[in-house]
Order: structure tokens, then sequence, then C-alpha cells
């Protein structure tokens, strides 16, 4: 070859490198990390895709074989960001026992039911007396009749209570001013009377209701525990029956029973307060009373109230004196 022909191809090997190393300096240089990072084409790619298939389908059996282990009633595992909320929350209270039934009536204090057995057995005590008086005091005793140890002495046998209730109009309005056990107030309830019993002592407005209702006569009956002469100036009647503690059973011990002997006040006083609230009054007394202050009541209201009293009997036994005002004297 001519030196001329060994130039020229001096000069083109020269260009080419020349060529070769300008593009080279144009492409940006990668560095050696990116360089292993960088996807490369995989060789044999068709087999490739096939193991990726066959890993879902291993990865979707072992799924389907989870959910079926899990019972229907177990909930569904929760996601992490609700398994960390749950560990960070505090555990809930336990839930309270279940509440016992309500009982009608509430449990009565220590103190209550040794007031109640002490009560029953003093009644008890007294009872023993008077047992052999018990049907003529209520005549349905033996259906379950309860009196308390004052009841056995004071309540009015059932023939005198009846007697007087006779006196009341039906359908009248009646103040018991000192119920007790309800011996009276049943009475009047049965006439056909609308009674208002009154009665301080808790324990006697409880006997009176029970009984009352031995008699079938309790809706005919409103027991209200209180004083009386606190709810007079409150209380209007077609008439009020007063028979007001004489004292126990000593009051026979007298040969004369004075009204200032009867209790919680003298008897001026109790009538004073049963004519603000009815015209009519029916007083039930010792045997032994001093009849002509009984009349002088009747004088405390202008004009003056009719007045009758009538001796009142049990089986041929004079047990008392009854005091009428108003109409209802004969």
């Amino acid at each position: 070859m001519s030196s001329v022909g060994r130039a020229i191809l001096t000069c083109q090997a020269r260009e080419k490198t020349n060529g070769e190393m300008a593009k080279a300096s144009a492409t940006p240089r990668v560095p050696a990390r990116r360089r292993a990072n960088a996807v490369r084409p995989l060789p044999n790619g068709p087999h490739r895709f096939l193991r990726l298939l066959a890993t879902i389908r291993k990865i979707t059996r072992r799924r389907r074989r989870g959910l079926a282990a899990v019972s229907p009633s177990s909930p569904p595992p929760l996601p992490a960001s609700d398994r960390r909320q749950c560990a960070t929350r505090p555990p809930a209270p336990p839930s309270p026992p279940p509440r016992e039934a309500e009982t009608p009536q509430e449990a009565k204090r220590p103190e209550e039911e040794e007031e109640e057995h002490a009560a029953d057995a003093a009644a008890e005590a007294v009872a023993g007396k008077y047992w052999a008086h018990r049907h003529s005091l209520f005549s349905l005793y033996d259906r379950g009749v309860r009196m308390d140890a004052e009841g056995w002495y004071s309540a009015t046998p059932e023939a005198i209570a009846a007697a007087q209730a006779a006196r009341a109009a039906p359908a009248g309005l009646v103040l018991d001013a000192f119920a007790g056990v309800g011996g009276n107030s049943i009475q009047f309830a049965a006439r056909g009377c609308y009674v208002v019993a009154v009665e301080i002592d808790p324990h006697k407005v409880e006997l009176a209701r029970h009984n009352a209702r031995i008699y079938g006569v309790e809706h005919m009956i409103d027991f209200v525990v209180g004083d009386f002469f606190h709810l007079a100036p409150y209380l209007k009647a077609d008439l009020v029956f007063l028979s007001p503690p004489w004292g126990g059973p000593s009051y026979n011990q007298t040969p004369v029973y004075t009204l200032d002997m009867l209790k919680p006040k003298d008897g001026h006083a109790i009538f004073q307060a049963a004519q603000k609230i009815a015209p009519n009054i029916i007083m039930f007394l010792p045997r032994n009373v001093d009849i002509s202050q009984v009349e002088e009541l009747s004088w405390l209201s202008s004009p003056p109230l009719d007045f009758e009293s009538e001796e009142s009997y049990v089986q041929h036994r004079f047990k008392g004196i009854t005091a009428y005002f108003g109409d209802v004297a004969r």
C-alpha cells in the first residue's frame, strides 16, 4: 500500500476514535451503585413469568386453607393499625353482676325488726288475758286479723262498732280520728261510707290496713299516718268518730272518769277540733265517764248540738258510753 493510502486509513481511524470519545463524554455516567440496582433484562423471560404464576397460586391456596380453619363465630383478624390501637387502649371495665329481682317492700333495718319482734311479744303476752274475747272484737279473727298489745284492750267490740256505724248516712264521708287497728273504720266502710282513718302510729296503720283487707273494705278506706290535731285544720267530713285512748285498762279503777283523763289531750280540746271538721260527732267513752261533762260538750256550739248518750253492751256486759252529737242523735 502506498503512503497516501496509509495516511487516509490513519485519518479515518482517528476520526472514528474521536467520535466514540465524544459520544462517551456526552452520555452521563451512572454510579456503580445505581448500575448495580438498575433493572436488567432477565434471560429466559417466559420461564420467569411461569414461576411467578405458580408462586401466586401457592399463596392463594394457603390463604384459603387459613380462612377455612377459622371458625365462623370467631371475628376476623384485625389490621395492623387496629392491633396497635387495641394494644394501647385500656381494658374495658368488667360488667356489673346481674341485679336481683326487686321486692315490693324494702329490707327492714335490724332496729325496726327488733321493735316489731318486741311489739309482737308484748301483744302475745296481752292476748292471753283477752283471748276469750277475740271474736267479740273481730268476728273474722280466725281469718288472720292482727292486733298489737294496745289493740287487744282498746279496740271497740265489733257489735258496738256496727251499732255506731248504723247512725251514719251511707255514702257519707267519715273521719276516724284515732283509728287504731281499724275496728271502727271497717264497720263504717261496711256501712257504705267512705272513711279517712287517721293514726299516728305507722305500725297500727299497717295492722288496720291488713284487717280491712280481710273484711274486703280496704278500697273504702284511706289510711293516713299523722297527728289528728295537726291535720284537723285541713280536713272536712260529714261525721267525725272519736275514740281517743282512755289511758289503758286501769281506767275502770277510777270511780268517776273525767274528760281531762283522755289522751293525748283533754276531751274539750278533742271535741273542739272535731267541731271544725263536721257537724256530726260520735264519741265512744268509758262506762264510768261523767255524763254531765259529756253533755256540756254540746253547748260549745251555737246553737247547741243535739245530744244523745247510749250505753253500749256486749253480751249483756256494760262496755262504754256512746255519745251522739248533731243529726246522728235521735
